[in-house]
């Protein structure tokens, strides 16, 4: 099959959350599976900074046209572990020094998806699937679709939409849909594109694609009630039997344990105990964290409302008292971070803080942690609690989303099979509840070791997420 790509972030080029792990990890194993797959992303200057001119093919070169706006389109090529990256270069809308937050935001990405329609236009073969990723590049389908010419051009190619967030939902004035995508009010006043009295380009991705999916079984259930739904449910319940949840991977070759070269001692499920005492030992003496024999509670996340820290601050207070130990490694929203630094101002010897992010740090982090905290309002997949596991992390979560899909919660009763600890009702008193619980486990290193080794054996591999992308492909080639 010829699969294509469209995201607005990948690795291992540009990375802000979830979305670039997924896009990269999925087309990486399709790619093994003997597929042929092309990215396309826009030629962030961050890109650019990373890839020598001499690396880079120059694949095209054209105008774009956005009603009155005329932009010139360079289109350069690369191949990176058997994907082809396709590089949609406009210095005006993407030599930023950042991604996304500006107020153009809608602008930007139209012109990113005006720009894709026009090279797929332009070659001779058609791709089999087009897979387009959230909100940024939502639109694709719909004009791929509706337009004449590409109607006829395309009339054998699939389109799938995956929604990664769907707290992002592209929402715009009606005039873009003329202003931007060269499309008549028609589609806002038929109600195909038209969601909260504007034009979203989410809801358009929904509408025009053959298949909708999202990042969890469970997450896909909560999308279709009014209380999960953030006002897709109606929308989704459209589309219903055209609408699942594959749960994401987690890149084996990247987190493993065994050969990870940023941890200060690789180890496997059989000498745990040494990997994670010598682990934990290095980063507590590097961020001034006395007395390492304490369970060490971690967080690597952006710093956010949605991750849940309204009840995670109560939690760690009642954990410091106790005697653990907290590392908080993100950025975000810049209560929460003075929060956290009030409490490393107040807990030095207990708390290890980094604002800001890194991925050398976040290995350790994970190497060195007992319990990985994740007790998110809602997590559509959530990657974190799947990493931690990997390393022997046990996750506190909350059981929504991706986290109920990916953690066994312990009950006391079930060590042979749970690999973290869980909670339904979202509450500080829970949250404080189930950290006490498994600092209790932690005084039973017997119990805890079990759980930790069962959290390492889990299978959180791409493989079976690929193999279920497949089958939906070929189910929509078949049709």
């Amino acid at each position: 099959m010829k699969i294509v790509m469209v995201a607005s972030e990948a690795r291992p080029f540009c990375k802000t959350g979830g979305l670039a792990d997924v896009v990269y990890s999925l087309s990486k194993e399709l790619v093994k599976m003997g597929e042929e797959v092309s990215v396309f992303l826009p030629f962030y200057d961050s890109i650019r900074r990373q890839i020598s001119d001499k690396a880079l093919k120059k694949a095209a070169s054209y105008k774009t046209h956005m009603s009155w706006r005329k932009q010139n389109v360079d289109v350069y090529s690369l191949v990176n572990e058997g994907i082809t990256y396709y590089f949609i270069e406009n210095q005006q809308y993407f030599e930023r020094g950042h991604i996304y937050g500006d107020f153009d935001d809608g602008e930007r990405f139209a012109f990113f998806t005006i720009a894709v329609k026009q090279f797929l236009l332009s070659k001779r073969a058609r791709p089999d699937i087009i897979h387009v990723h959230d909100w940024q590049a939502g639109m694709l389908p719909c004009i791929l679709r509706v337009d004449e010419e590409c109607r006829e051009k395309f009339a054998k190619t699939k389109f799938v939409f995956t929604i990664h967030n769907p707290a992002f939902q592209g929402l715009m004035p009606k005039f873009t849909l003329g202003d931007f995508y060269n499309l008549t009010d028609e589609y806002f006043d038929n109600g195909s594109v038209r969601f909260k009295d504007q034009v979203s380009t989410l809801k358009a991705g929904i509408v025009y694609s053959n298949k909708i999916t999202t990042v969890s079984p469970t997450h896909h259930l909560e999308l279709l009630t009014p209380e999960g739904g953030m006002g897709l449910d109606s929308v989704l319940r459209y589309r219903e039997w055209d609408f699942s949840g594959i749960l994401n991977g987690i890149d084996y070759l990247e987190f493993n344990p065994e050969t990870d070269k940023q941890i200060a001692q690789e180890y496997t499920a059989k000498n745990l105990v040494s990997g994670k005492k010598a682990n934990k030992e290095a980063l507590c003496y590097q961020y001034g964290i006395k007395n390492p024999k304490a369970p060490l509670y971690a967080l690597v996340t952006r710093i956010t409302w949605q991750k849940g820290f309204d009840i995670i601050f109560p939690a760690v207070e009642e954990l410091i008292a106790r005697g653990a130990n907290i590392f908080m490694l993100g950025s975000g929203e810049h209560q929460y971070e003075q929060k956290w630094e009030e409490l490393k101002r107040r807990y030095p010897d207990r708390i290890g803080l980094f604002i800001g992010y890194s991925d050398n740090l976040a290995h350790k982090v994970y190497a060195a942690s007992d319990f990985f905290i994740m007790p998110s309002l809602f997590e559509p997949c959530g990657l974190g609690q799947m990493i931690a596991q990997r390393y022997g992390s046990l996750p506190i979560v909350r059981r929504t989303g991706g986290l109920k899909d990916s953690v066994i919660c312990y009950d006391g009763n079930n060590a042979e099979t749970s690999n973290g600890f869980g909670f339904d009702a979202y509450s500080a008193y829970e949250m404080t509840r189930t950290s006490h619980y498994a600092y209790d486990v932690y005084n039973n290193k017997k119990l805890l070791h079990q759980l930790m080794k069962n959290a390492m054996n889990t299978d959180n591999s791409w493989l079976k997420s690929t193999l279920e992308y497949i089958k939906l492909y070929k189910t929509l080639l078949t049709k």
